[in-house]
């Protein structure tokens, strides 16, 4: 059988969701809301979920909304957070600017360089918090930086699931 046959039927005049150009945008500041969520731990276990669907949408969709939008996410991550002001805006700035090259040099792209890719920027997220968190003073081990590591890069395959649901949704192809 044919995949056309297999699809939903789409009636006449489906389309898009209105706004549907904001819906990615609006999907990392939700993320990012995730980190003001009530829970008590003594260290930061929990993936970092605003750059997780950043990098998200941004793998899926190089067009999902523009490389600039990611400085004033980044802020918006900052405030939420509570990391200095200025981390993100320059961490996922540079994160667009390396996945956009990673876009240009790879002729083909599958689903574990993705992956790959995402780890990578992680683990230089979380490496970075480390170095932040002891130039103002905390002496953290090199240990505390594995949990949340091995955890948003577990949960990777999570996000990417519901951000390919979103996009669905938001281009009408529910």
């Amino acid at each position: 059988m044919v995949r056309s046959a297999l699809k939903s039927k789409r009636r006449i005049g489906e389309g898009p969701v209105s706004a549907a150009a904001y819906v990615p945008a609006a999907s990392v500041v939700a993320a990012s809301m995730l980190a003001s969520l009530p829970i008590i731990s003594n260290n930061g276990w929990f993936p970092e979920s605003g750059f997780l669907v950043l990098i998200g949408w941004r793998l899926l969709r190089g067009d999902a909304f523009p490389a600039w939008w990611a400085a004033p996410l980044g802020f918006w991550n900052d405030l939420v957070t509570g990391t200095p002001i200025g981390f993100s805006v320059t961490l996922w700035t540079a994160a667009m600017l390396v996945l956009e090259v990673a876009d240009r040099r790879t002729l083909f792209r599958d689903y574990w360089l993705e992956w790959a890719l995402a780890v990578l920027l992680l683990f230089i997220n979380e490496w970075l918090q480390l170095q932040v968190a002891a130039w103002m003073g905390a002496r953290l081990p090199f240990s505390t930086l594995f949990p949340p590591l091995l955890i948003s890069a577990a949960s990777f395959p999570l996000f990417a699931w519901a951000i390919g649901r979103i996009d669905h949704w938001r281009l009408g192809r529910v």
